[in-house]
């Protein structure tokens, strides 16, 4: 059987490409299919795989301005000939999926979201265009347009899979369409719990409007408690120039120093609302609790009092609130650890799989 597997883009090294390193892992001839793609943007972890880009690669700030590039998605995804393959996986939140197929293949979509800019963070995704009026007022002109391509190219899809409960109830009252759950795969037993603990709360990831650095610095404005984030991203300068002396900055970071960080944290902040939540699995697996936004994602893998806390609004007055009463002796890092198990990669190989030969496609 020959496979295919589709990607949004590669120019960062993220949840939804570190589920595509595994089903790349996992068909390891599949060619990949995306628009851009930028080998010191993912680390090397693509370097040696076989990865076709579409036209938009080629223009000088396809990855830079990648927002730029959306009126041509459309016609690049659906340019792409994948006639001689029988499986297609596409691994999308956004346009990969509208790969048309061609004869008797079978298209298997494991969607982290629909399309995000579209209708999850459509307001965020407007206020974090290039204060450039062409481009902002063309691009939402044109969001409606892409709307209506969005529904129509979900109907190509034979099989969603969803990476959690919370999105395939998305996918089910955005596309109308059923779904089943496979949690992405988190490499689990790399984290490993700490005895010395530093006296730093942490937070990290993409850089963009809906992660909510933002409310999680005024926080830490206020309580003057050591924060460390890592990651870069649009908002980076901006974050950073809003930010005390108590915040602290490290950029992209290696796996070791990761590693590293999320052991030795008191616990992971995670102010946003995420469709899984890649990052607090991480930090649980390292034994470390976390203090989360009481929404999406994250009510599938925190359990309140047991590896982590919740807080209920999207604000920094709840969050502060939530990081003065907690106290990270009230969690034992080993059953903290325990809890997330489930979430392995070996899990995710094993369920997909199972999904695959229970449609006959394994």
């Amino acid at each position: 059987m020959k496979i295919a597997l589709v990607h949004d883009h590669l120019i960062s090294f993220g949840g939804g490409e570190r589920v595509l390193k595994v089903l790349s892992d996992m068909y390891p001839t599949a060619p990949i299919y995306t628009f851009v793609y930028r080998k010191n943007k993912t680390y090397s972890f693509f370097a040696d795989k076989n990865i076709k880009k579409s036209f938009i690669n080629y223009i000088p700030f396809s990855a830079s301005k990648y927002q730029w590039t959306l009126p041509l998605r459309p016609l690049a995804i659906e340019s792409v000939d994948l006639s001689d393959y029988d499986l297609i996986i596409s691994c999308s939140s956004s346009i990969a999926k509208g790969i048309v197929k061609k004869g008797s293949a079978v298209h298997i979509n494991y969607c982290h979201t629909p399309t995000r800019f579209l209708w999850v963070d459509d307001k965020e995704y407007v206020d974090s265009l290039e204060r450039v009026w062409p481009v902002n007022i063309l691009s939402q002109l044109y969001r409606e347009r892409l709307k209506i391509w969005d529904i129509k190219a979900s109907e190509r899809v034979d099989y969603f899979i969803a990476n959690s409960e919370n999105v395939k109830k998305r996918i089910k009252r955005i596309y109308n369409r059923e779904s089943e759950v496979i949690y992405p795969p988190v490499d689990v037993d790399m984290f490993h719990i700490s005895s010395d603990l530093g006296d730093y709360f942490l937070t990290g990831g993409r850089m963009v409007p809906y992660k909510k650095f933002d409310i999680v610095i005024k926080a830490f404005n206020k309580l003057k408690m050591p924060l460390k984030i890592f990651g870069t991203g649009p908002m980076y300068r901006y974050l950073k120039s809003i930010a005390e002396r108590n915040i602290e900055f490290l950029g992209n970071i290696t796996e070791r120093e990761k590693i590293n960080l999320f052991s030795r944290a008191k616990a992971y902040i995670a102010a946003q609302e995420e469709d899984f939540g890649i990052t607090t699995v991480e930090s649980i697996a390292s034994g470390r609790p976390v203090i989360s936004y009481k929404k999406g994602g994250a009510l599938e893998i925190v359990q309140e009092g047991v590896n982590g806390v919740f807080f209920d609004y999207q604000d920094w007055e709840c969050l502060a609130e939530a990081v003065i009463y907690f106290n990270a002796n009230d969690f034992d890092p080993y059953r903290v650890r325990q809890t997330v198990q489930k979430f392995s990669t070996q899990n995710f190989k094993k369920n997909m799989l199972d999904y695959l030969k229970k449609m006959h496609l394994g």
